[in-house]
């Protein structure tokens, strides 16, 4: 589950501002209980557990169905959500002006990709998937999602700089996951990021997400398969460069300040990776974040 810091959020937020409900979500992590078992392990009367129980299934954190017992009906609970991640709204940079490039996931220049791979766009899949020669499909360009396990895509992309201008920063946002066959939000995956052929660093993705539906995934894509990614922004400094603001290497804007007409970013699972848990891209009509991948280099 992927949080705002917004209005449509707070009910989640409410949820685990109480050490009853949190220790709750514990006792769910491990076991579904009923209502009794919850109150029995947390000793307080059944109707208070209730009120708190009610409280986790508005939040979308647990769900409560209806199981035969040995008198009857008993309403069981489990655990709906395994991971959550919030995302804080980017700081502006206000003191630079900027170039802002906003690349749609199909519209990759290079690839290299083992399955399970494939493409879709908001209406259908493109080609049979796990087959890697559909990545040279025409309709390519309409993908608002793709996915490998292990290989590259690579996209290449105008630099507007002149040379009178001084880059001070890059950044580069996309919504990104691991890639599991159906999903696994327990599947870590290490991402290797490259600009004009400067490594920039490793991030590791923590699993492939299917707990809730993207909001933004259309209806015909079943709900049992990757659903949506984690917002992640790669920020290239005169210091280092961060990940959500978790340095990832030293590489500094120092490294590209010569003037070249093209930027070429390469998203890989190398081979030798630790973990080999693949990639999957989402664009602005997939997912949980209606934009494409954006490259901005501010500038002086």
């Amino acid at each position: 589950m992927q949080l705002e810091i917004d209005q449509a959020s707070l009910p989640v937020y409410e949820a685990l501002a109480s050490h009853v409900r949190l220790k709750i979500i514990q006792l769910l992590s491990t076991n579904k209980l009923n209502i009794k078992e919850l109150a029995e392990a947390l000793e307080l009367s059944s109707p208070i557990v209730a009120k708190h129980v009610e409280k986790l299934e508005q939040a979308g954190l647990i769900r409560t169905e209806k199981i035969p017992g040995k008198s009857g009906l008993q309403r069981v609970s489990y655990l709906k959500v395994d991971h959550i991640e919030i995302s804080f709204p980017q700081k502006i940079q206000l003191s630079y002006s900027a170039h802002e490039t906003s690349i749609p996931v199909g519209h990759f220049t290079d690839f290299s990709v083992l399955p399970t791979c494939g493409l879709a766009s908001e209406k259908d899949f493109i080609g049979p998937v796990d087959q890697p020669k559909f990545f040279l499909s025409p309709e390519r360009v309409k993908a608002e999602i793709l996915w490998f396990t292990q290989g590259f895509i690579e996209y290449k992309l105008p630099n507007y700089l002149e040379e009178n201008n001084q880059l001070q920063q890059i950044d580069i946002s996309f919504e990104i996951s691991s890639e599991f066959p159906f999903a696994n939000s327990v599947w870590p995956s290490d991402i290797t990021f490259t600009l004009n052929d400067v490594e920039l660093g490793i991030w590791q993705s923590p699993g492939d997400f299917a707990d809730t539906r993207g909001k933004l995934t259309p209806d015909w894509w079943p709900s049992n398969i990757n659903q949506y990614g984690l917002l992640k922004t790669i920020r290239i400094t005169s210091h280092g460069t961060y990940m959500d603001g978790d340095q990832i290497s030293t590489v500094t804007i120092a490294d590209f300040l010569k003037v070249l007409d093209s930027w070429t970013f390469r998203i890989e699972v190398k081979e030798d990776a630790e973990h080999v848990g693949g990639v999957t891209l989402f664009g602005e009509k997939f997912g949980n974040h209606k934009q494409n991948i954006i490259f901005k280099a501010y500038y002086i």
